[in-house]
């Protein structure tokens, strides 16, 4: 675990330069920055924005998870937007875990989610990690994370300079900072590799880039497991990183949603189109779609993601059984490849 040391130029974390640390902000190496304040208003006052219905159900009811899977077992279950349970090795992981009602600094604005948590707060089972891919607010929750802590008392392993954030709002809860290539032990059987993701940071308006994110590698007994965090496409470097480096996955957890427009979307959120090609690169059996249905984020319609999904996968060939796009409360359990 690297230990966050802050400097005058980056409240957050203060360390030595790397491909992606230049002593003050984080980049993507060979990536695109993102876009600034003049942009954001363009896009904003774009007119292009659709209507997302009020509320939007999931058509599965919320689930109450096994205690533990062991063995050759793997199972999925979609919580909303990134927030998912895998559980795999008798681990109970979470990813990015979200149950307030909006994804916003505050309380009484910002994007409220459409449909209810794929699995009730009390039905979880024991929790062991938390991965935390980077610190926006429909992905690093304080008030999730403090109930989690308060009932659960999990390990929470996330990029550089994101404990800097959540320690203080957090102060007993368990947080391993690392940067991308290192690896953390997960119990006997599995071991959890921070990797590269094409994004950025941001809590406010002064501390962009300040904090590193990242993806995740579960590599476990019962296979590999990719999680994506939040990317845009890149090209498809890191994905083809990742499969040079692991061989493959059992599952990969990819975005599908919160692309449009996409001048202004496509380096830091893949489109449907993009998690095809992604699935092809990483040498992924089978994937599961995130980042779409819950929160509304960007321009697309509600429904968008899940139809330019089948189509991309139906004109490559693939089974729509392999890559699913999974709404709250789907359990899915990942066959072996």
């Amino acid at each position: 675990m690297k230990k966050t040391v802050e400097s005058p130029a980056n409240r957050y974390y203060g360390g030595p330069n790397s491909d992606h640390f230049d002593g003050k902000l984080f980049h993507n190496p060979g990536g695109v920055l993102p876009l600034g304040f003049r942009d954001v208003l363009r896009w904003q006052f774009n007119g292009l924005r659709s209507a997302w219905p009020k509320a939007w159900p999931s058509p599965f009811p919320q689930a109450k998870p096994r205690w533990r899977v062991t063995g050759e077992g793997l199972s999925v279950t979609m919580v909303g937007h990134s927030t998912l349970l895998l559980q795999v090795d008798g681990l109970n992981i979470l990813t990015d875990p979200v149950w307030s009602e909006r994804a916003s600094p505050v309380r009484f604005a910002g994007p409220r989610r459409v449909n209810a948590p794929g699995i009730a707060f009390d039905d979880l089972p024991k929790i062991d990690i938390v991965l935390l891919s980077h610190n926006h607010y429909d992905h690093m929750d304080i008030a999730t994370l403090r109930r989690l802590h308060q009932v659960h008392d999990p390990l929470v392993i996330t990029p550089l300079g994101n404990d800097a954030i959540v320690r203080p709002a957090v102060p007993m809860l368990r947080v391993s900072a690392h940067d991308w290539g290192d690896t953390v032990e997960a119990g006997e059987g599995t071991r959890i590799h921070v990797e590269p993701a094409h994004h950025w940071s941001a809590r406010g308006a002064r501390d962009r880039r300040m904090a590193l994110w990242g993806s995740f590698v579960l590599e476990t007994p019962a296979g590999h497991v990719y999680f994506a965090g939040d990317t845009g496409f890149h090209e498809g470097r890191n994905y083809r990183h990742m499969a040079e480096k692991y061989g493959g996955f059992r599952l990969a957890i990819l975005p599908i949603g919160a692309y449009e427009p996409r001048w202004f979307m496509k380096s830091q959120h893949q489109d449907p189109d993009e998690a095809v090609e992604a699935m092809r690169l990483l040498n992924a059996g089978h994937v599961a779609g995130c980042h779409w249905g819950t929160f509304q984020l960007t321009d697309e319609p509600i429904e968008e993601p899940r139809q330019r999904l089948h189509a991309a996968l139906d004109r490559e060939g693939v089974s729509r059984e392999l890559f699913r796009a999974l709404q709250p409360g789907e359990v899915w359990q990942v066959a072996t490849v």
